[in-house]
């Protein structure tokens, strides 16, 4: 059995069955069924032209359903006979469907479960996994998602940015589990990239690379984080970098900036330098300027500052973190790291120890603490 084929073909056949006037939730039930008769008739008859098969059987499945339920039962007139057995059209509706699932009517979280089912053909217990959450609640969470677009057209889709959010979003969730949401969301943006020419799309696709390039280094044989200037950079991907900044330059060329181009340049001067004291920060600051005028983002505002204490000495950078409120997820914890920088030892070490205990995860908690241990004992040493 072929499990890539049918995960292939897995979009644009629920794009043709909602096309021919089945709706979203109805559809993708339908076509689960009809990969379920897939995996068990094709290892001993594979058909000729295994997309025709699946949306007909699916089809099928769908007519056989609305006829049986009374609330479906409204809407048969609105279907024409059953399509005779045939070759496909060769119509690819992926896109429809990112669009559809990134609906202003759902919630982001909503719009990213929905998105990893319906384009990513990711299961419900997969998905549910990766979130750390039981199935049924992924399942609960799905079924409202689909039913709130269920009756939405195509023609009352998602716009472009809230795609790439959407997408963002899956790349940040990063690995739990058996399911790698980090090289999934890359995955849905290539697919999303052949079939969008859009400056933005490509920004986007060459950040992920970017950042997954450098994912080995970023952990310890024990799990703890490592920061970026400390990462050992024989580790990262030099052939995933290399990608990355060339879909990078090639939008940039385009003139259209955005905050996922803006975000990626960053990214590529940090690969760009042989060792961490090489970056270029003055660049970075630059690209900084860029994004706080493209998004005027606080957190922006934060990364900010730590680029321009690089740049500038950790008293520049102190000044403009002054500039940001204090209650800023990472603020203490760059105010800490700029101390050090400074050589208060004192106060970086008691405000990593705070930041440590506003840390959203373990191993940041961990890392911080270790952190304020470490500059606690050059006090006593030193």
């Amino acid at each position: 059995m072929n499990e890539a084929l049918l995960r292939s073909l897995t979009p644009s056949v629920l794009g043709i069955l909602v096309r021919r006037g089945a709706d979203f939730a109805a559809a993708e039930d339908a076509l689960q069924e009809a990969l379920v008769e897939a995996v068990r008739v094709w290892p001993a008859d594979m058909p000729r032209e295994p997309k025709g098969w699946l949306v007909t059987v699916a089809w099928r499945r769908y007519l056989d359903a609305a006829r049986s339920d009374t609330a479906r039962r409204r809407r048969e007139d609105l279907v024409e006979e059953e399509p005779a057995p045939g070759p496909a059209p060769g119509v690819d509706d992926t896109l429809q469907l990112y669009f559809l699932c990134a609906h202003p009517a759902l919630t982001p979280s909503s719009a990213v479960a929905l998105t990893l089912r319906a384009v990513g053909g990711l299961t419900t217990r997969q998905i549910a996994q990766a979130y750390l959450v039981p199935e049924a609640t992924m399942a609960q969470r799905i079924s409202r998602a689909k039913r709130t677009v269920s009756g939405v057209r195509f023609d009352q889709p998602g716009d472009v940015a809230t795609v790439l959010r959407v997408l963002y979003l899956v790349f940040n969730e990063g690995y739990s589990g058996d399911v790698d949401l980090a090289a999934e969301a890359i995955r849905l943006t290539r697919q999303l990239a052949a079939s969008i020419d859009h400056p933005e799309v490509a920004g986007l696709l060459a950040l992920m690379l970017l950042h997954h390039a450098r994912r080995s280094a970023r952990t310890g044989p024990d799990g703890s984080l490592v920061p970026l200037a400390e990462q050992d950079r024989g580790r990262w991907d030099t052939v995933m970098i290399a990608e990355g900044v060339a879909i990078l330059q090639a939008a940039l060329a385009r003139d259209r900036l955005g905050e996922f181009q803006a975000q990626a340049a960053i990214a590529a001067l940090h690969a760009d330098a042989p060792t961490a004291g090489e970056s270029d920060w003055v660049q970075i600051v630059e690209w900084y300027d860029e994004l706080v005028r493209l998004t005027d983002s606080p957190v922006v505002r934060l990364n900010r500052a730590v680029a321009v204490g690089e740049a500038d000495g950790p008293r520049a950078g102190l000044a403009a973190l002054a500039a940001l409120d204090d209650a800023l997820p990472r603020h203490t914890a760059v105010a800490a790291y700029l101390h050090e920088r400074d050589g208060d030892l004192e106060t970086a070490a008691r405000l990593y120890a705070e930041a440590a205990r506003k840390a959203s995860n373990l191993a940041e908690r961990d890392h911080l603490t270790r952190r304020a241990a470490r500059l606690t004992q050059l006090r006593r040493t030193g």
